[in-house]
């Protein structure tokens, strides 16, 4: 059957990597409009190389089109060429598979993956021809719903989505299309389905609440909207949880890109979750409690995806994989199936040790790879602040290990702007730096050195993430954070080793505007609208993002709100640097991620004291994950 395209020859001709929008991959699925009841559009709001390395994309892609009356088809946000082309030429944004309008489908899903893609989410409604607000959109346009780790703060966004899918989305997806699809066969409005959707655990719809706010700019209360004819959408919304992983549904066939992913490779889930308990890390919050997928489970999903796709690299995926409780026999198994397939085994989240390096010398090249240690703090004092859980002695025993097993190159990645930092823990991830390179040198005779050692420091600036013990702490100014970059600049150069030892740091100023969309409430959409509209898109991108597009647009709030409006940039005093009060109700405060309040109130207090808190192996915390019933909490 000959496929028809949305965009004509002579545009594909004249856009950079015209596949990026064609469409019919190997592993995509066509079926035919008439047969399906439901279509939905899944997008990723960023270019196609990025979204196609989402494993979460494909998984929700493989469990919807599993229904025959459901039609899951993808979506993209254009590279600028082609969205200038659009827009010129009035051409809507379509979904690949079908290459029809997206404002033909009857849902448009997003993930919500890293804040920095907001103004592209207000493109891809803006390009679909959807109303940017919600209260604007008609029975004929698709329901807008928002997925991801981003969700776990949702009102920044609250403005332009309908709903917004909280937690896991293998669980409750298929109960809200059938709900869908009975609303429909009712002749049910818009708003009728709004309000069933609310009942769907896990199902939050911002028009449903109402916010009030105290005279400083604080909320003063969060509520559910009374409905006409009685009742209201829950006081609180609870995450949904995938229990048993290995019965979950997962891509054994995903879609192959034409244009190289920007992640090649097969990638297997083993876990979700994290024991750890690191005090900055959102993820290791939120997807408590961990769930482990059985070893069988593993070994039958390795041989058939890449039987199916046939990469010549397999990477294992979690958030901490070294703690999976079957590492050692699933590794030996990937490496005795693999190694004469030629297929590569990528592991990322290692904790280094002798087992782990041990690992990594059968499935790397010693020469050209790197290992990776993310210490995160210089100080032993810092890294119990943010509860780390390794010691110097640690990174300094896998270094060793490392070093004699043939490796000379290392990553070491920190943050920078971390709560109670002093000048001494910044000079600590120099002087750690340098005793890394010394050990190189202490370690490995003259004669077997494959050249200098290569030390890599990256630093990011510390953002503080809803959900984290550190929601409530506040963030320094871009001036504040390049000072602290130049005052380890300076440390490095200074020191012995100073030729083996390269510095890179992220953006001061994107971090600044990622903790205000991260930590921002619904008056916050005010500003994303305004950078879109004044031509803010692939922020996450240093050479699109413009910095003084978003303050433009957050002078324009403050000018509006309750925030000292006699002030330029007052909206960033109050969202970014402003230390939280500990009873203040935050934006994120209705959702029930299971994690407490209290637990991070407790937290924070260990932070405080410099107290490390045990993994959740070594014992139970009291975190409030228990209430899943499933993972490692069932151990306790």
């Amino acid at each position: 059957m000959e496929r028809h395209y949305a965009l004509p020859e002579r545009i594909l001709m004249n856009v950079e990597k015209p596949a990026r929008y064609t469409g019919g991959e190997i592993g995509s699925v066509m079926k035919k409009k008439e047969e399906v009841s439901v279509r939905f559009a899944m997008c990723f709001p960023d270019l196609y190389e990025i979204g196609m390395s989402h494993l979460g994309i494909q998984i929700l892609y493989s469990m919807l089109n599993e229904k025959e009356d459901i039609w899951c088809e993808r979506v993209y946000s254009p590279w600028s060429d082609l969205e200038q082309i659009m827009k010129e030429e009035g051409i809507p944004l379509f979904a690949l598979e079908s290459q029809e309008p997206v404002k033909d489908f009857d849902f448009l899903g997003i993930t919500l993956q890293y804040e920095m893609a907001y103004t592209n989410v207000l493109q891809i409604l803006d390009l679909s021809m959807i109303p940017l607000h919600a209260e604007d959109r008609g029975g004929d346009c698709p329901i807008v719903i928002g997925g991801g780790p981003c969700v776990y703060n949702p009102e920044p966004l609250a403005d332009f989505f309908d709903l917004f899918y909280i937690g896991e989305g293998e669980t409750v997806y298929f109960r809200l299309l059938d709900v869908y699809k009975q609303n429909r066969k009712e002749g049910g409005s818009r708003a009728d389905f709004l309000r069933k959707a609310a009942e769907v655990e896990g199902i939050y719809v911002p028009s449903l609440y109402e916010v009030s706010y105290h005279e400083d700019g604080t909320i003063q209360s969060f509520e559910p909207k009374a409905f006409p004819d009685g009742g209201h959408a829950p006081q609180t919304v609870k995450k949904q949880v995938v229990n048993d992983l290995s019965s979950a549904p997962y891509p054994l066939k995903p879609v192959i890109p034409y244009v190289q992913a920007t992640q090649d490779r097969a990638v297997l889930e083993i876990q979700r979750g994290c024991i750890r308990g690191c005090r900055f890390c959102q993820a290791g919050m939120i997807y408590r409690p961990l769930r482990t997928r059985s070893l069988e489970t593993l070994k039958t999903y390795a041989k058939e995806i890449i039987k199916n796709t046939g990469y010549e690299e397999l990477s294992l995926t979690s958030l901490s994989t070294s703690d999976y409780p079957w590492f050692a026999e699933l590794m030996d198994y990937l490496v005795n199936e693999f190694h004469n397939k030629k297929v590569n085994i990528s592991l990322p989240s290692l904790r280094i040790d002798e087992f782990a390096l041990d690992v990594m010398s059968k499935v790397q090249d010693v020469r050209k790879s790197s290992l990776t240690f993310a210490p995160e703090a210089g100080t032993q004092r810092m890294r119990d602040v943010i509860n780390k859980g390794i010691t110097e002695a640690d990174i300094m025993n896998g270094s060793e290990m490392a070093f004699r097993g043939g490796w000379n190159k290392v990553k070491l990645y920190f943050m920078l702007g971390l709560p109670t930092e002093t000048e001494t823990d910044i000079l600590g991830i120099s002087d750690l730096s340098e005793k890394i390179a010394e050990l190189y040198y202490d370690t490995v005779p003259k004669e077997q050195r494959s050249g200098k050692v290569q030390i890599t420091v990256s630093t990011s600036f510390f953002i503080p993430k809803p959900f984290t013990p550190f929601q409530w702490e506040p963030m320094y100014t871009p001036e504040t954070y390049l000072d602290k970059a130049s005052f380890l600049n300076e440390s490095i150069k200074g020191q012995l080793n100073k030729k083996s030892i390269r510095y890179n740091w992220h953006d001061a100023k994107t971090s600044v505007i990622e903790g205000l969309l991260a930590r921002g409430d619904r008056r916050v959409g005010k500003i994303i609208e305004e950078a879109y509209l004044s031509g803010a898109t692939f922020d996450a991108w240093t050479d699109h993002f413009d910095y003084e597009k978003w303050i433009r647009a957050i002078d324009l709030l403050s000018k509006t709100e309750a925030f000292r409006p006699d002030k330029a940039g007052a909206a960033l005093d109050f969202y970014v640097y402003r230390r939280r009060d500990l009873e203040e109700i935050l934006p994120w405060d209705f959702i029930d991620a299971g994690v407490t309040k209290a637990f991070m109130k407790r937290e924070y207090q260990n932070a405080v004291e410099e107290t490390v808190t045990r993994n959740c192996k070594d014992g139970c915390s009291g975190c409030g994950a228990r209430v899943f019933g499933s993972g490692i909490c069932l151990e306790h």
